[in-house]
């Protein structure tokens, strides 16, 4: 079995003019994105939703754009990807999805082969799953043409550091 994680395609991260819009390059995942959510349906495998799910006074948005506000519509996933029944969601506070989430217990209870990661942002929350998966001793997988970020710089940089760091696989 394989596990697909999808990070944060909120629409307060694809929307225009949202708090952290990830810009055209958002944008341009999303098929993507919805392509590898239905293949990965189709086979049996299991696709897990990451989300940001913030209270209003988040220490996080000392550092970030007040965003994701937990029950907001900037919170919820985009039309384009909605979870569909069989579908986990896992609601995060931090940057690492594993930080006081059921993502841990989730992830041992699946025992995949493989874990795929795909979303926003490639130099924040992509590379610290990634980096969390590694940890744990899981494959991580990133699908290159899935995830974007707000600075172009820093996401070219991420990809790198996953594999020579993380020991990721770029696909």
């Amino acid at each position: 079995m394989k596990v697909l994680i999808v990070i944060d395609m909120l629409n307060d991260f694809m929307g225009e003019g949202a708090p952290l819009y990830c810009g055209k390059e958002g944008r341009r995942i999303i098929p993507f994105i919805k392509d590898k959510i239905d293949e990965y349906r189709k086979s049996g495998d299991k696709v897990v939703y990451v989300c940001d799910a913030h209270d209003s006074k988040d220490k996080q948005f000392q550092m970030f754009s007040p965003h994701a506000v937990k029950g907001s519509k900037g919170a919820e996933v985009i039309d384009e990807l909605k979870p569909q029944p069989g579908d986990i969601i896992v609601e995060k506070t931090t940057v690492r999805p594993f930080y006081a989430t059921d993502l841990d217990r989730i992830i041992t209870e699946l025992a995949p082969e493989e874990v795929c990661v795909l979303g926003v942002c490639t130099s924040i929350c992509i590379m610290e799953t990634v980096a969390d998966l590694r940890v744990r001793g899981y494959k991580a997988v990133v699908y290159k043409d899935g995830v974007a970020d707000f600075d172009t710089e820093a996401h070219k940089y991420a990809l790198k550091r996953m594999v020579s760091v993380y020991g990721a696989e770029i696909r």
